[in-house]
């Protein structure tokens, strides 16, 4: 009932919505005498934060149609070079020829569309050849396909590093850590060649059990039957996934921003002071935040509840006690995949030192193969977008990606299978 209840609310909002709407076309009138005064500032002001702050936002488009390579604009075309059920694996294809680094993002499932790390895709694009995994918003799934859960994540991302072939670097932006490194142990106890050159891990809850927060106590404090019984609801008509138990993208959003309600108000109350003064650029700055941050995706039932198990209440991985399908996760078994630790100062997602374990997980990796990098005054956002990711985390990572290569690096590592 509760998809339901929050539907219908959605809807009884679409009068009052329109409302807004026709009021800020009426004020903002060229024949209105009072479209130029301070007063009509305001009211259009008021309506527009109104109409943004209720509307249903879609999946936001990529936006990326060049990128600058060596001082001349480049064309980049998205193209999907994987089409799965769950998930798609998209190229950002630049119209050059040029002998870089292949590398795989590896989006978080997590509640937002994978187009919130184009800040991150954004930077590497200029030395990268990148591929996106981009997530599908599982109420567009139809209940009849095959249920999804985090061995069928972690079978995807083999399957994609199969796909891109020997010497490729994956970078995991927060979730998909612990997936990404069962994924990369599992194929090192294997010694399989496509194992990743670097994996690079951007404010992972590796080991929660480090430094918690908020999130972290929530699933300590709450036993399993609570989440299943409390969080997973069952997508409502319409939608092809009519019928289908998922994580609403919604909760996920509520608490994201129950966390740091201050702030979005505050953030709201700028945005409505940035359009009655007419500073159109700051108040785009956060309109084009919004449009990103609102629009969400709804999980998986399976997933969802087993990464809650595994990931924030057994803590398996850490632990040494994860298994994928029949295979052991050991972390021990990666000795020749490089590994780059990411973490903010003032991640109130993923605590200090979550991220770090893996380094110290990777018991057989030399120490030269493990870097980590703490941002000063960096929240979990900024780890992959914005000036300090540009300015002093990106240029880390790409360092960190090319020296590892195993074409253009400083360890021309010797592929042979262990066997």
């Amino acid at each position: 009932m509760l998809y339901h209840m929050h539907e219908l609310t959605r809807l009884a909002m679409m009068p009052w919505r329109s409302a807004a709407q026709m009021t800020r076309m009426m004020v903002a009138a060229p024949w209105n005498p009072i479209a130029y005064t301070p007063f009509a500032q305001q009211v259009m002001a008021g309506t527009e934060v109104f109409e943004r702050a209720t509307r249903r936002y879609g999946k936001p488009e990529w936006g990326l149609p060049t990128t600058q390579i060596d001082g001349r604009e480049v064309a980049v075309e998205v193209e999907p070079a994987i089409k799965r059920s769950y998930c798609h694996l998209l190229r950002f294809k630049r119209d050059v020829v040029r002998d870089d680094p292949r590398v795989l993002v590896v989006a978080p499932l997590s509640g937002h569309f994978a187009t919130l790390l184009r800040g991150t895709v954004e930077a590497l694009l200029p030395d990268h050849e990148v591929y996106v995994t981009d997530w599908q918003d599982c109420r567009m799934i139809p209940v009849e396909a095959d249920r999804f859960n985090l061995n069928d994540y972690i079978d995807y991302l083999i399957d994609f590093l199969h796909f891109l072939g020997p010497n490729t670097h994956v970078i995991a932006v927060c979730q998909p850590s612990v997936p990404v490194v069962a994924a990369v142990s599992v194929m090192s106890g294997w010694g399989d060649l496509c194992a990743p050159a670097s994996m690079t891990l951007m404010g992972g809850p590796i080991d929660t059990r480090q430094n918690p927060t908020a999130v972290n106590k929530l699933a300590e404090e709450h036993d399993f039957e609570w989440f299943e019984n409390n969080v997973i609801t069952t997508v409502p008509p319409p939608y092809p996934g009519a019928g289908r138990r998922v994580y609403p993208g919604f909760i996920q959003l509520t608490n994201f921003i129950s966390m740091n309600l201050d702030r979005h108000m505050q953030s709201f109350h700028e945005l409505f002071d940035h359009l009655v003064q007419g500073d159109d650029d700051e108040a785009e700055k956060r309109t084009a935040f919004y449009d990103e941050y609102l629009a969400v995706m709804d999980l998986p039932e399976e997933f969802y509840l087993q990464t809650i198990k595994t990931v924030f209440k057994d803590h398996a991985l850490p632990k040494g006690e994860m298994i994928h399908r029949w295979h052991p996760v050991k972390p021990e078994a990666i000795t020749r995949t490089a590994i780059l630790c990411v973490e903010g100062e003032l991640d109130d997602i993923s605590g200090v030192g979550q991220t770090r374990a893996t380094l110290d997980l990777a018991t057989s990796l030399p120490d030269d193969m493990k870097k980590y990098h703490l941002q000063k005054n960096v929240g979990h956002y900024g780890i992959f977008n914005g000036g300090r990711w540009r300015r002093e985390i990106a240029p880390v990572v790409k360092d960190f990606i090319r020296e590892h290569d195993h074409r253009l690096g400083k360890r021309k590592a010797r592929l042979k299978a262990v066997g």
